[in-house]
This record gives C-alpha cells, structure tokens and sequence, in this order.
C-alpha cells in the first residue's frame, strides 16, 4: 500500500488556484448537509510518518471547513487523568456527535506502533491490539460513524528534505523534534510495520486511503475530496436492516435457569441485621484500602421490575465514602446520548482508580428493553452481546472489578409491590404505566435475560443471579458477593 504513495506526486500553483475555491465551497456545503441531516458523524483519523504533515493537513481542513463544527485532538502521552482510566476512555470521550466531523491525530494507532516500537509488545501482541482496533472501527461503523483513515507517506528523500526545510526555518523550526529525526533514522525498519499495520486494519467498513505528504498541494487537495466524498455519504445514509433472523438461545431453554431459582430463600430480622452490619464494615475495609485505589469498582443493577434494586444500592452505599463513588441512574437515551455511539455515555461514567461506579440499570437496556420494545433492530441487539462483551473486557484489563447482580422475583411477588407501591404515597413515584405494560410482555423479558445471562456471563465479569423475594435475603447475599469479589481481586481475606 505504501508503494503507491511513493511516486514523487506533484500538484502546481495554477492548478492549485484553481481547485482550491471549488473545493472549499462543496466541502463547506456538504459540512452543512451533514449537520442538518444529523448524519454521521465523519471522523478523520490522520496518521503516518513523524513529519509527515499530520498538522499542517488538520489546519487546512478546519480552514476549509466551518471551525465551529469540527473538534480536532492531538493525541499524544496519556495525560495523568487518562492514566487514571481505561485506555478506550479517552478516544470514547472525545468522540464528535452527529453531524459535526472530528479530526484525531494518531489515535489508536499510535499507540499500538509506539507500545511495539519501544519493544514493549512482540508481532503476537502487536497483532492482538490491531484485532481489537478492527473490532472498535467495526462498532464505531455499525453505530453510524463514518471513518475516514488517511496514512500520509513519502519517500525517505522526501521526509529528510522536507525536515530538514523546517529545521532551517527559524520560523518552522520549533516544529521538528527528536521524534521526527528518529522516525527518518527508523525509516527502513519502520517500513515493513506499517505496511504490515495498514494491510490488517484495512478493512471494508474503515479502508485506509494512503496519501502522499511531500507536495502540501497535492496532498491537500487529496485528502479534501476524500472528505467530501465521505461527508455526502454520512449526509444520504443508507436505511438500516430493521429485521433480521433472531439467532437460537446459548442454551437449550435457557430460561430454566431462571424459572429454578430458589425464591423461597429468606432471612430474619436478627441474622439480616447481624450479617448486614458486618459485611457492610467489610465492604468500607476493602475500599478505603491502599491496594484498592490502584484499581476501580463497576457495580451493575439489572433484574426484574420491583425486585429491589433501589434499597440494595442503598444499603451498599451506606458502607462508602461519599467521596469514592458515583451512582448512574440509566433511563431513555437524551438527544446528546443519543447522538452518539451506543456505549459512549456508559463510558464517560466509567470510574477512575481508586473510585466506584454504580450503575441502576445498565449498558444491558439494549439486549433487554431495546430489544423487548422494539427500538433497537434486531441486527443491533444480536451485535450488542459482543460489543458489550469487549466493553467489559476492557474495564478488568484496566484493572476494574466489574460485578453484576440480576435480581429476580415471581410475577405474583411483582404484582404485589405493584399494588402495594400504588398505595403507598411516597413509593407512587415508583409506578407507573410503563411498569404495567411492561408486565404484560414478562415471557419476552424473561426469555430476553435469559439469553443476556448466557451470552455475556463470562469468566471476567460473571453474572450473580440474586433471588429476591425475600429483600433481606438478596441484599445480604449481594454485599456477600461483592466483598468476596473485591476481596479475591485484592488479595486479601474475606
């Protein structure tokens, strides 16, 4: 791929001229298409060669375009919060709404090449990480984005002279480092990596288009119509499939699993108290601890309406420093969430180190109420269980302790905290229409919870299924469950 973009492309000063208006006034145009039709949104990711004009191209087109509608972030070392954080985090944030264009500069990418170039990953893991960059465009894709990946090149020559232009320029020379010397030193031995990085990672969702950095002209004008073309593309998106075939459950009736639960299991008063008390001054151990502010707590609330979720949550957050934790209460989508990617307002609420995230109801709305209600497609929520797989895998490998409760209770039992809700003044404000119609569908949602236990139980963040008839009883043996966890991860005695 880098061969084609070695061929000493030139583009002169007349010609230039006389592109260069055409092409600001049909890039500005489809810039406002593109935001009246909240499509996309377009995300430029700009890589390539130390040098090689990453900058000068993101100037040229936030010159070209509106400004007020493009966001361009340089990703560089991780800042001290972004350490504090999964890696994901940082590029999830940032992250531009529909309708508007982001340029990143190196991203992802850039990362994977300096992990393997510093000789902290071998070729198996390096191959690891750009798996995982092919999963993260494919989602990003399937969510509406609309990836624009330009690898800027020349010849070794080229680089050099262009440099060395810089560096003799007192007004250009503050922009040569060490970095773009060492890159030109590495030229050879670089080669063979990033012809190796762009064939694994171009795929038919996010292609890289390689583009030659040498003449600025020319390699404006290139990567501008590239943008043009992608910005009238995410302007007229193509309708989605809203049917496809539902796949067969994990298992063989899957919802025995559920229908099996001992819901007759029950605490008393005294031994609710007595065990209560001490596991809540067990969980307040635990996470004021030194080893636990080198890790981060996601604490995940699903189950059945009425179950219970809200009084667990507070018997759990009486045992925490007010300080060390947030509660995310998961309701319909607003129109900022909704503008972007399906996970991205789950992960700006994704703790730090040291901190915990509490999450009533979940990431989890897409396999269950999306998918019962009909507002997610089906071919949206089959992929979800991947996505969201992947998700949580990326919280443990950053070194979070995900635990997940699924509280689960009888209809007659539901109907009862139905009615008994309905009587009682301050508990009316937990009832309403949408809890009764949903009542109707209970063999969807079960058979839904069903196929989410098995399809996202996993080794690293397991499922804990709570029988919670009895609320003494499922409190208890959540903040059992949850020291245990945060106990094993932290080496420590139960």
């Amino acid at each position: 791929m880098l061969e084609a973009a070695e061929a000493g492309h030139r583009l002169d000063k007349a010609t230039f001229d006389r592109a260069e208006p055409r092409l600001r006034m049909a890039l500005l145009r489809a810039q406002y298409a593109l935001k009246a039709a909240s499509g996309g949104p377009v995300l430029v990711l700009l890589s390539g060669l130390a040098g090689g004009g990453r900058s000068e191209t993101a100037n040229r087109l936030t010159e070209w375009m509106d400004p007020r509608f493009i966001r361009v972030t340089a990703f560089g070392p991780r800042t001290e919060e972004e350490r504090l954080h999964p890696l994901p985090w940082r590029y999830w944030t940032t992250l531009p709404p529909k309708g508007r264009v982001g340029i990143f500069m190196n991203a992802w990418y850039a990362e994977a090449l300096a992990a393997h170039l510093d000789d902290l990953h071998d070729m198996d893991a390096l191959d690891g990480m750009l798996q995982r960059i092919r999963e993260h465009e494919q989602m990003l894709a399937d969510e509406g984005v609309r990836l624009v990946k330009v690898w800027l090149h020349m010849r070794r020559e080229d680089l050099k002279a262009r440099l060395e232009k810089l560096d003799d320029d007192k007004r250009t020379t503050w922009r040569v480092t060490g970095e773009h010397w060492r890159g030109y030193r590495r030229y050879q031995r670089n080669h063979e990596l990033f012809e190796h990085v762009l064939r694994e990672t171009s795929t038919a969702v996010a292609p890289w288009t390689v583009v030659e950095g040498a003449d600025e002209r020319f390699r404006d004008v290139a990567i501008g119509k590239l943008v043009l073309a992608n910005l009238r593309a995410a302007a007229r998106p193509v309708p989605r499939a809203h049917a496809a075939a539902p796949v067969a459950p994990a298992a063989v009736d899957n919802v025995k699993r559920l229908r099996d639960l001992d819901l007759s299991l029950a605490l008393d008063d005294d031994s609710y108290e007595r065990q209560l008390e001490a596991l809540q001054g067990k969980l307040a151990k635990l996470t004021r601890g030194k080893r636990f502010a080198k890790r981060s707590l996601v604490v995940v609330f699903e189950g059945v309406d009425a179950a219970g979720k809200g009084g667990a949550i507070r018997r759990i957050t009486a045992a925490l420093d007010a300080r060390s934790y947030h509660l995310v209460p998961i309701a319909s989508p607003s129109d900022e969430e909704r503008a972007h990617p399906y996970l991205w307002r789950f992960w700006r609420n994704v703790p730090r180190r040291g901190g915990i995230a509490i999450f009533d109801r979940s990431w989890y709305g897409r396999v269950l109420v999306e998918r019962v209600e009909g507002y997610a497609a089906p071919v949206d929520w089959l992929r979800a269980y991947d996505e969201i797989n992947r998700f949580e895998e990326d919280l443990v490998r950053a070194g979070a302790i995900v635990v997940k409760f699924w509280l689960h209770i009888s209809q007659a039992k539901q109907l009862e905290r139905f009615r008994e809700r309905e009587k009682t003044p301050f508990k009316n404000f937990k009832i309403g229409p949408d809890d009764w119609r949903n009542r109707k569908k209970w063999a969807a949602y079960e058979q839904a919870s069903a196929d989410m236990i098995d399809r996202t139980g996993t080794e690293l963040a397991p499922w804990t299924l709570v029988e919670a008839e009895d609320k003494r009883y499922a409190r208890v043996k959540m903040l059992r469950t949850l020291v245990g966890s945060l106990a094993t991860a932290l080496g420590r005695k139960r």
